[in-house]
């Protein structure tokens, strides 16, 4: 028989995970680095995905994403000042939807491949999180070309969303996922057998 989703285990974790998201993304999880800011609250939404699943990683996502948009709506800067300024509406979904898809894809992507190797399915679930959240980017960048030119200087607008705005963020994202997750994920099953002892 499945156990319930709603456990107080599963709850706790995803409360705590959530928190971590929300400290991450307002209190210094992130800095800017040129026009773009790098955001380490995508560390938590893959635990999320991994120990609890795709609706869990989707959901930490979007509140990571709100967060954001918050953010962006209260004090925009930079590159989100004028995308906010010139196309608000593309703003929000970019801001809303790429982390929630990536947190849910990151979990469907482990619940399919950790049957066959777990260790390799946490590595996947870790890389798919910051891939999807940046091509999701560069797809809300080009639905407002004109925006983006306004920044790009006469370069192509394609090649400066790749080049100016995602390349450094984008390896440095994958980087830290690859690192840092399974890692923590493997602190987190050494305490979930612990607690197993113990009962």
């Amino acid at each position: 028989m499945k156990r319930s989703f709603f456990s107080a285990k599963n709850v706790t974790t995803l409360a705590i995970l959530l928190a971590l998201v929300v400290v991450l993304q307002a209190f210094g999880g992130s800095f800017t680095i040129g026009a773009v800011t790098l955001n380490f609250t995508l560390i938590p939404l893959v635990l999320g995905a991994i120990v609890l699943g795709p609706w869990a990683g989707a959901f930490l996502g979007f509140a990571g994403g709100a967060i954001i948009l918050y953010q962006v709506i209260v004090a925009p800067a930079g590159f989100y000042y004028l995308i906010w300024t010139y196309s608000p509406l593309v703003t929000v979904m970019i801001c809303l939807v790429k982390t929630t898809v990536a947190g849910a894809l990151a979990g469907l992507a482990f619940d399919w491949m950790k049957k066959k190797n777990r260790y390799a399915a946490v590595f996947v679930a870790s890389a798919i999180v910051p891939v999807v959240n940046t091509a999701l980017f560069v797809l809300g960048c080009l639905c407002m070309p004109n925006t983006i030119a306004m920044m790009a200087n006469g370069q192509n607008v394609f090649v400066y969303i790749l080049v100016g705005l995602v390349t450094f963020n984008f390896f440095i994202e994958l980087a830290i996922n690859l690192l840092v997750a399974p890692g923590l994920h493997t602190v987190y099953n050494a305490v979930e057998k612990q607690f197993k002892k113990r009962r």
